[in-house]
């Protein structure tokens, strides 16, 4: 084997380094450390003079491989990698060692961050070393792309994929799509329409060429790889033929079974056979078999009676399609809160307590008391409305600890519709503090507060409970560091932000990430925040964290880019530093099979395990599980990790 002649390249990255890690010092100890023919140090090693100054040194001192020590390999490697290509090396000869994440941001004590680092880039060198030339791998993709979530996001993610000429599967929970949005009566800050400008965003999703719809539909299985993924989806059945429905109703008007409306947050009530509202798309009844009096056995048919098309089946089965996908984009959506959770303000059973949604759902024209505001106990038109911020919000003691980011110019809305509504009504808000961050939202929160003269307290809402027909709000206003006590005709929550309860188990089929908190995790949330950790598989819209409409429809946008550029590639590539597989020591055993979390293995016709390399993400997990030490990483082995150990340990 050649003598490795190793250049180390040590970034001050800026004082993010320096400041606590003496980079003059590690780079002059690297200088003399086996194998290390150059060593220096420069301000910021990712700048093109940095990169410039690490290809020169490749050239200049015929290097075989290269560290640098900077930040995160998240953060730079691909780009010094890239570098090292360029100047004719094998980038997978070329490793980063975190000295900022791991050394200089976690200590104080410069002399001994110093040595630390040091520590590190010489385990690196060690890594270096060990390392093999490699190549991507090379895979072949379909042109389609899985879009999950019929919301604005999960809408302008599809419409963006299919204009760019590649064909979409978008896949909807509910009847139909629109998500949340469909439900607002007006939006901030420019207060138009909410249905005025969904709706031809929902037609032209349905009527798209490139753009198959599957609504009243789930995805329940996804096996494959980046740009071969093959999915499973459930489409339900809706008892109705939507290319014999005529819409006239009558089914509806003959139903006997009445439930609460989903769709208007229990304002109003739907028959088992329903439409969920005008706009819906696709624009079809639906029979709701949880409502229906029975299916199997038939105990009513009162609705096929009446209807002259012979659009309902009674017999329609559940049906599993199955697709090919070569990218999948996550809008699974967002959900309130529930205010069951808030026992301080009535747990939901006081009529007169209504969420943010149930308010938007009475200012609505389309909504059930036709945009007239009304109490839900009595239909009196409220004189005083009392609106609570962060009802279930930034509250880690008892209920979520985040901010849910759009209560504040939603809260700001409705105070200012509803004083539009009714002039002689008096709207009071209790928030903790004002978040604005938007275009035109500042002064959309000045409008509210100055010109509209809606009275804002500052102070948390301690106790909220119905005296009569009246609900009595305990506060406290922070600002005067006085007690309140408000009768009020209508109190309105803007509660938490939650992630659909679908999200989690998409996340456990797909195998990507969530939070804490439920939100889908990103790769980066800087840099790659509309990636998932796994290729191929982006997310958009508030499934990965509250967001507004403009940003919901941004992110739906920038997750169709990423799915384009992949889609739009002759081949795709895979990273190789993958798990290889000695036929000779391994035993069969089968434990990496049941250990690795991306299914890249498998027993085959002999008893020996294998690798699907584009499966394989070169997590390690079935190398640590193997008791024969068969199963390695490319140029991550056992050896290598053993040097690497000795080396941080040797004082």
């Amino acid at each position: 084997m050649p003598t490795p002649r190793i250049g180390v390249f040590v970034c001050h990255c800026g004082l993010n380094i320096e400041r606590t890690v003496d980079t003059k010092a590690v780079a002059g100890a690297l200088s003399e450390y086996p194998g290390v023919v150059y060593a220096t140090d420069y301000d910021y090693m990712c700048s093109d003079p940095g990169q410039n100054l690490i290809k020169e040194a490749i050239a200049e001192h015929r290097l075989t491989g290269g560290v640098v020590a900077a930040c995160s390999p998240a953060m730079h490697e691909a780009t010094f990698r890239r570098a090292a290509e360029e100047a004719g090396l094998n980038p997978y000869l070329f490793e980063v060692a975190n000295i900022r994440e791991h050394c200089s941001w976690v200590h104080t004590d410069r002399a001994a961050a110093t040595e630390k680092a040091i520590r590190i880039t010489r385990t690196l060198v060690e890594k270096v070393k060990g390392n093999h030339p490699l190549e991507p791998i090379e895979i072949d993709h379909v042109d389609k792309c899985l879009v999950i979530g019929g919301g604005i996001a999960g809408i302008q993610a599809a419409l963006d994929v299919a204009e760019a000429g590649f064909e979409v599967i978008l896949v909807e929970k509910e009847p139909t799509i629109g998500g949340h949005m469909a439900q607002l009566s007006e939006t901030f800050p420019t207060l138009d329409c909410s249905q005025c400008i969904l709706t031809p965003k929902m037609v032209e999703a349905s009527r798209h060429p490139n753009i198959r719809l599957l609504t009243y539909s789930e995805v329940v299985d996804v096996s494959g790889y980046v740009g071969n993924y093959t999915v499973k989806i459930r489409k339900n059945p809706t008892y109705v033929d939507p290319d014999k429905c005529n819409l006239c109703g009558e089914c509806a008007n003959v139903c006997p079974e009445t439930v609460e409306s989903e769709f208007e947050r229990g304002l109003a009530s739907r028959k088992a056979i329903y439409i969920p509202f005008q706009q819906a798309i696709p624009s079809s009844y639906t029979l709701d078999e949880e409502a229906c009096l029975g299916l199997q056995p038939l105990r009513c048919s009162e609705c096929a009676k009446v209807c002259e098309p012979g659009a309902i089946d009674f017999d329609m089965q559940p049906v599993i399609i199955e697709e090919e996908v070569g990218a999948i984009i996550v809008a699974t959506g967002y959900d309130l809160y529930p205010i069951g959770n808030l026992s301080e303000y009535g747990k939901g059973e006081v009529p007169d307590v209504i969420d943010g949604l149930q308010f938007e759902r009475l200012l609505s024209a389309s909504g059930p008391t036709k945009g007239e505001i009304r109490r839900p106990s009595d239909g009196k038109v409220p004189k005083r409305v009392v609106f609570v911020q962060c009802a279930g919000s930034r509250d880690p003691e008892n209920h979520n600890p985040y901010c849910s980011k759009i209560c504040c110019m939603y809260t700001a809305k409705h105070a200012l519709l509803y004083r539009h509504a009714v002039p002689d009504g008096e709207a009071v808000v209790f928030y903790i503090d004002i978040r604005a961050a938007g275009k035109d939202y500042e002064e959309f929160i000045q409008r509210a507060t100055e010109e509209e003269r809606i009275v804002y307290i500052r102070g948390k809402v301690a106790r909220i409970y119905r005296d009569g027909d009246q609900v009595v709000v305990w506060g406290a206003d922070t600002l005067s560091g006085k007690r309140v006590e408000l009768r009020a005709d209508l109190v309105v929550l803007a509660l938490s932000i939650d992630p659909h309860p679908s999200t989690r188990k998409i996340s456990r089929i797909l195998k990507i990430s969530c939070g804490s908190e439920g939100f889908l995790k990103e790769a980066h949330p800087k840099l790659r925040p509309v990636e998932s950790l796994i290729a191929g598989v982006f997310v958009a819209g508030a499934g990965q964290g509250p967001k507004d409409i403009p940003e919901s429809v941004g992110q739906g946008s920038g997750a169709a880019a990423k799915a384009i550029a992949l889609l739009a590639k002759e081949k795709l590539t895979h990273a190789p530093e993958v798990a290889t597989i000695d036929e000779e020591v391994c035993g069969g055993c089968g434990v990496c099979v049941a250990m690795c979390p991306y299914s890249a293995l498998s027993l085959n016709s002999a008893g020996v395990a294998e690798v699907n390399e584009v499966l394989c993400e070169g997590c390690g997990t079935c190398v640590s599980a193997c008791p024969t030490g068969a199963a390695q990483l490319l140029n991550m082995t056992d050896s290598q990790v053993r040097e690497m150990i000795e080396v941080a340990l040797d004082g």
